[in-house]
């Protein structure tokens, strides 16, 4: 068990989807619980003699002029079997990609050597990356599904793990699928006791996700019989919906609707829900997702080579749509979520401006649509601990220390003092490499 310790030191955090709070000297109190009991600025009367009682009991970590404290990422949608095969096939259709490379890979994991170094490397890397919760889709064999949320609990990480469902023999290849709908059922309800087992071994908690992988996989009996897991247990659902304009149109010639109508339908969607993608939303989806509270994981990469689309965030969003950030591992090559905040700023620059220079720039474009670096820094941080329903993404009083430090002059150009408080979060932002994050806690626990 922890004592109480205190960080003293600069720190970022947003305040809201367009503001950022920065701290320039505070002291930041987490008790034996890894929540934040206090945060206090110089100047206030207490200050001091707190800072010295943490001082005079060896439990003070006091920052360098070079470092930074920032929120701890929170990751809404990771392939974790995907990891072995990322920067693979890009340039292919989603649907060649999944048939050729990616449904052969995750049948390998019924190896579980195999399926131990990849996820212990993928939980690994994401945590070195500033990757504090994340979300995962395991594969359709449930032991090693298991396996990823004991190695996301034992290496530190908040994980959230789904066994797959895929049962529908005319999106899913014979040698990797459920024999049914009542499989997929069974296994993933006895999935969800596993980890719910377990869940109190681990201080930060794993959690499970019930996990239809997407419609084109499977059968309305399956994901009916989902949506009663759903109800019944109250924890996390995730899937895909309205990838791409063949995932889109796929669904819509299997049962009729779009995806968001049809999950709905299936009892699966609910403030629970997290959709990866959904570029494709109509205006009785958007409906349907403020109605039930579901959350967006947008996924900026992988969007850039399968979604045939950007993702209007800042229009969702306006209209009451929480949209968290993720990396998508390994239709997003990237593990890290700074590369996804880049990534989410550019691709929304280009729908805001457009790309076809053969049109007139009046026309070219989706105006209103670029988003700015704090607006992707709150989706990766605040936005994502609204989606998993906990005090996640900021450094304030009652959050729980999920936090990062991070070194401002490795990678980072710094031959004067910023402009402005913003500048300094903008370049590490666009700049830093893992390299800079030095530490990284969860739950104040120091697991980097």
């Amino acid at each position: 068990m922890i004592k109480e310790f205190a960080v003293q030191g600069a720190t970022y955090y947003s305040e809201s989807f367009d503001e950022i709070k920065y701290i320039k000297d505070c002291l930041i109190c987490v008790d034996k619980e890894g929540i934040i009991e206090k945060v206090l600025q110089v100047g206030d009367t207490s200050y001091e003699s707190v800072l010295r009682s943490y001082e005079n009991s060896g439990q003070l970590r006091q920052l360098r002029e070079n470092e930074l404290l920032l929120p701890g990422f929170i990751d809404l949608h990771i392939h974790g079997p995907q990891w072995a095969q990322s920067g693979t096939a890009l340039d292919r259709p989603l649907e060649v990609w999944l048939n050729e490379y990616t449904f052969p890979l995750e049948a390998q994991f019924k190896d579980m050597d195999f399926a131990k170094n990849v996820y212990s490397d993928v939980v690994k890397t994401s945590l070195k990356n500033g990757t504090t919760s994340a979300m995962y889709f395991a594969t359709v064999d449930q032991e090693p599904s298991l396996l990823l949320a004991k190695i996301c609990g034992q290496m530190g990480q908040r994980g959230y793990v789904g066994k797959v469902a895929m049962d529908d023999p005319r999106g899913c290849p014979s040698y990797y699928m459920d024999k049914n709908d009542k499989e997929a059922i069974e296994r993933t309800e006895s999935f969800i006791k596993d980890v719910l087992a377990i869940q109190d071994d681990y201080k930060q908690k794993v959690y499970p996700v019930i996990t239809p992988r997407f419609i084109p996989t499977c059968t309305e009996d399956c994901l009916k019989g989902l949506g009663k897991l759903a109800k019944q247990y109250p924890i996390h659902v995730q899937t895909h919906a309205s990838e791409s304009d063949w995932a889109h149109q796929y669904v819509k010639e299997k049962v009729g609707k779009n995806d968001v109508l049809a999950l709905d339908d299936y009892g699966i969607l609910g403030p629970k829900t997290i959709l990866a993608h959904t570029p494709f939303l109509e205006e009785s989806d958007i409906k349907r997702m403020v109605e039930r509270k579901s959350t967006i994981a947008h996924c900026p990469l992988s969007n850039a080579y399968f979604a045939n689309s950007v993702l209007p965030v800042k229009a969702f969003y306006e209209r009451g749509i929480n949209i968290g950030l993720a990396t998508d591992i390994s239709g997003g090559y990237s593990p890290s979520m700074y590369q996804a905040i880049r990534q989410a700023v550019l691709s929304s620059k280009m729908l805001n401006d457009g790309v076809n220079p053969a049109l007139n720039k009046e026309k070219r474009g989706r105006k209103g649509a670029a988003l700015t670096l704090n607006n992707a820094f709150y989706m990766a941080t605040v936005a994502g601990g609204r989606a998993l329903g906990l005090p996640l993404g900021k450094l304030e009083k009652g959050y729980i220390f999920d936090a990062q430090l991070v070194n401002t002059q490795e990678n980072i150009p710094r031959f004067y003092k910023e402009k402005h408080e913003e500048d300094l979060l903008h370049k590490v932002v666009l700049l830093a490499q893992t390299t800079n994050i030095k530490e990284v806690w969860v739950q104040g626990e120091r697991v980097i």
